[in-house]
């Protein structure tokens, strides 16, 4: 994607977010978001990470900026808003893997590292990453990591996303109904004391929301 010298409307696409469309634009990601021609959309989705493809966000203009200073005078410039931060809870049954090791790839970069007490993980990531996966238990265990963009928790594919992010593994994140989504639901459901049925109902839903912020 060019760096935007004229308005233009993206089309979203499977990985997109606003934070990896601005990067590619030449954007602060409130720039995007918070531009008149997008409150329809922003009003619909509510987060700037959770865009379904297909969706359109009007990309603006470059507006370019002029500074005087000397010559001779060395000037820096800091770029705000670069890089992302990337946060994970993982867990097993219900319960935090804390202090696990694991190695992260995301866009072929690799990251060792060990969760925290909680089982948490943070670590700085490209706006425009488009994700990959995280290896556990000395490679026995792989599960896909989805950074770019969450698609809306009306969606299954949206489901899968969240739960997999739980750690509650729906393989696939399309919007295929899966057995194994299926197991995945009916075991969320279990841990969190919910009817279990296997499909996501009003219930499971708002508690999926909920867990996952």
């Amino acid at each position: 994607m060019p760096v935007a010298h004229e308005e233009y409307v993206h089309t979203v696409g499977p990985g997109d977010s606003i934070p990896s469309i601005a990067h590619e634009a030449g954007h602060f990601w409130e720039t995007v978001w918070n531009h008149g021609e997008n409150a329809e959309l922003k009003g619909k989705r509510k987060n700037p990470n959770i865009l379904n493809p297909g969706d359109e966000v009007t990309v603006p203009a470059i507006r370019v900026k002029d500074y005087s200073g000397g010559t001779d005078t060395r000037h820096t410039f800091k770029r705000k808003g670069v890089p992302a931060k990337l946060k994970m809870q993982l867990k097993l049954l219900g319960e935090p893997r804390a202090n696990e090791k694991y190695t992260l790839i995301l866009d072929d970069k690799s990251i060792n590292g060990t969760t925290d007490g909680d089982g948490n993980l943070e670590h700085f990531i490209p706006p425009n990453s488009k994700g990959g996966k995280i290896i556990l238990d000395g490679g026995k265990e792989e599960y896909p990591v989805n950074v770019g963009h969450l698609n809306p928790i009306d969606t299954v594919s949206g489901q899968k996303q969240r739960l997999n992010n739980l750690g509650y593994y729906c393989g696939d994140d399309s919007n295929e109904l899966t057995e194994t989504f299926s197991q995945a639901v009916t075991q969320f459901q279990g841990e969190n004391k919910l009817k279990e049925t296997g499909e996501v109902d009003g219930a499971t839903k708002s508690k999926i929301e909920a867990l996952h912020t």
